[in-house]
């Protein structure tokens, strides 16, 4: 999850929709989307999703309304006015700062962020600063030697490319060292303001799957069920049916209501205002009260 610094966050209806064929590893370089579409088209079944969606999303938005999530105030949607100059310039720092995000936590990027705007976060100056520095600085972000790298060489190529701004499209992002699609879609939707694609972290990825809004399998490019839904496939599913003007808000909007609500372990389904209309409501207390019961009959009977 990117962030920002300000220098000085029961089985229901469904429509039938037909889902359209278009890791989170950020330091791996993925196939463009554009190479991907030339590809084999997939041969996914149809998808459903639940009819009641708009209601689920209504009674998130509500509740998401009064903030208090660390995305509300370090996410990269916040990015403060002081944080460069200019446009371009907040269009840099927030590249950097999704760069740095991947494996690590919302306040050491954060922190991370407000060091390097301190620095001087400009093209020019990050490629003029040695990767061993960088990685000093940015310490400790997870794999900040690699990352500083990474910040150096995505630096030197936004001046020497890009005329000393970000590249305006998701495949020049995705050329960049150390940027992948989850970035790629996050730099586009808040650096350009384009909704490019929807971001996908891992709380978008856990509660789109909660919610019942993606299949329940994931498919090869031949159609073959897949065990595990990378958040490319969750991406590709949300975006054959979520309309486009709610591509951007989906990100900050799921990951505040995953890190107050519908957390990994142990959601707070009693205070989620769209519990009656989630299929996974409830579900995590009711397995943790039955694996209580059954180590406690396994006691008695021992005893």
């Amino acid at each position: 999850r990117a962030v920002v610094v300000m220098a000085g966050g029961r089985k229901r209806a469904h429509v039938k929709i037909e889902v359209d064929d278009a890791g989170d590893d950020e330091d791996a370089k993925a196939t463009t989307p554009k190479a991907a579409a030339a590809k084999t088209k997939k041969k996914t079944p149809p998808f459903s999703p639940p009819e009641d969606w708009r209601d689920v999303l209504a009674a998130i938005k509500r509740q998401r309304a009064v903030g208090g999530a660390p995305v509300d105030t370090m996410g990269c949607e916040k990015i403060s006015e002081d944080a460069a100059p200019d446009d371009r310039g907040r269009r840099f720092v927030t590249l950097v700062s999704a760069m740095l995000s991947s494996q690590t936590k919302d306040p050491i990027t954060h922190a991370a962020t407000a060091r390097l705007v301190k620095h001087g976060c400009t093209p020019e100056n990050i490629a003029a600063t040695s990767a061993e520095d960088l990685a000093a600085i940015i310490r400790p972000v997870g794999f900040h030697a690699r990352k500083g790298q990474y910040l150096r060489d995505a630096a030197r190529a936004c001046v020497e490319r890009h005329g000393g701004d970000i590249p305006s499209d998701v495949d020049g992002l995705m050329a960049l060292p150390g940027v992948g699609p989850k970035m790629a879609y996050l730099v586009m939707n808040v650096g350009w303001g384009v909704p490019s694609g929807i971001c996908v972290d891992v709380h978008v990825h856990r509660i789109a799957e909660r919610l019942g809004w993606v299949p329940s399998v994931a498919f090869t490019s031949n159609g073959t069920p897949r065990k595990n839904r990378t958040p490319e496939d969750t991406r590709e599913a949300l975006e054959a049916w979520l309309p486009r003007e709610e591509w951007i808000e989906i990100n900050p909007l799921l990951v505040g209501h995953g890190q107050l609500t519908c957390a990994p372990k142990a959601p707070k389904c009693g205070e989620c205002a769209a519990n009656a209309m989630c299929p996974s409501a409830f579900k995590d207390e009711e397995a943790r009260r039955a694996k209580k019961e059954e180590k406690n009959a396994a006691a008695e009977a021992q005893g």
